[in-house]
């Protein structure tokens, strides 16, 4: 079996590495016997962390995902999360954190998972338009009407984590179990404050991109930025190939990892479940190959000497494309930071 810890307060106790399923179905592997071969040998694996979104595929990933699990729902700790609009459409209130769409969405993702609870369901990105008081007062509405057992959010600064928590504990509320950043060797910003206030309020660590979009694999190099099915080819519009910063950064890496007798990927994993603050990383596999490969990196751990020398490359705290973050804080906005908009 593989490691367990416990995520925050919630009862849960999740493996050290969880399956995020984004790229499973109309998004990456369109062969769907493949994708559900690939959650079942995840869960066979010791995995027990199942990690999705209302808008990934448009909806279609979340219905993948319950097909796969009609038979294992019991065995995994089921997460999904609402925010973003599903499907192309200009509808605000389709959209968002408030009450009117959390009711809806979470009622749209029950019926396409094909499930009669979410585990843990999350806040996608923070909404600066609605008040976190609505959000925490619908969430805990959820789980008293049992459509949920618990909530977290994902990409939140550090700010809002506290803010959350204040409001649960001034109004009653249920409080945030977790916490969905980035998180990689290339994209460290988190240590600075998120993961600190995480570990001071008991919140549990789900990171996602841990493999910084294939980067921390070693498949991009200067001379072959973007292999065919490789994120760099299907997502060109988010992926950074020009960054020297990042080449520089994944050939010292590379031999950081050969001289550890060490996979680039393996290295990437181990070191994302040192910090003490994280409790899982979600691996993302598109295919059967990839995920056995990833599986290897559960049972890795990384001496200080290896630790040491990743800390050269990237500095903690570092970012080293800071687009990676995921997030823009409103107050950066043009009309935020001037008194005057005048010319």
């Amino acid at each position: 079996m593989m490691e367990q810890r416990p995520l925050g307060r919630s009862g849960f106790a999740v493996s050290g590495l969880g399956l995020g399923t984004m790229v499973l179905g109309s998004w990456g592997n369109t062969d769907l016997d493949e994708c559900h071969r690939i959650i079942n040998r995840a869960i066979d694996s010791g995995i027990n962390l199942v990690d999705t979104a209302d808008m990934y595929g448009e909806g279609e990933n979340e219905q993948l995902v319950g097909a796969a699990l009609r038979h294992r729902r019991d065995e995994v700790v089921l997460c999904t999360k609402f925010h973003h609009p599903v499907g192309h459409h200009d509808d605000p209130t389709r959209r968002g954190n408030s009450r009117q769409w959390i009711e809806q969405a979470v009622d749209d993702s029950l019926r396409r998972l094909g499930v009669d609870h979410i585990d843990v369901y999350q806040a996608h990105r923070p909404d600066p338009d609605v008040p976190l008081e609505e959000t925490i007062g619908a969430l805990t509405d959820l789980v008293a009407a049992g459509k949920i057992r618990a909530w977290g959010t994902s990409t939140f600064p550090a700010e809002d984590l506290v803010q959350a928590h204040w409001i649960a504990d001034r109004t009653g509320g249920q409080p945030s179990v977790s916490e969905q950043p980035p998180y990689s060797i290339l994209c460290r910003g988190i240590e600075g404050d998120v993961l600190p206030t995480a570990r001071l309020l008991d919140i549990g660590v789900i990171c996602w991109s841990p493999l910084s979009g294939g980067w921390l694999t070693g498949k991009y190099t200067r001379h072959n930025p973007m292999p065919s099915g490789s994120r760099g080819a299907t997502n060109p519009d988010h992926f950074d190939g020009g960054n020297e910063a990042k080449f520089d950064a994944v050939e010292a890496l590379s031999v950081i990892a050969a001289e550890a007798g060490l996979s680039p990927a393996h290295l990437a994993l181990a070191w994302i479940r040192e910090h003490p603050a994280v409790t899982a990383a979600l691996i993302g596999p598109r295919t059967e190959a990839q995920l056995e490969d990833l599986l290897g990196a559960a049972e890795v751990h990384l001496s200080s000497d290896v630790l040491d020398a990743i800390d050269e490359v990237v500095p903690p705290g570092t970012t080293v494309n800071p687009a990676d973050a995921g997030w823009i804080p409103p107050g950066l906005a043009v009309a935020q930071r001037r008194r005057s908009t005048r010319p």
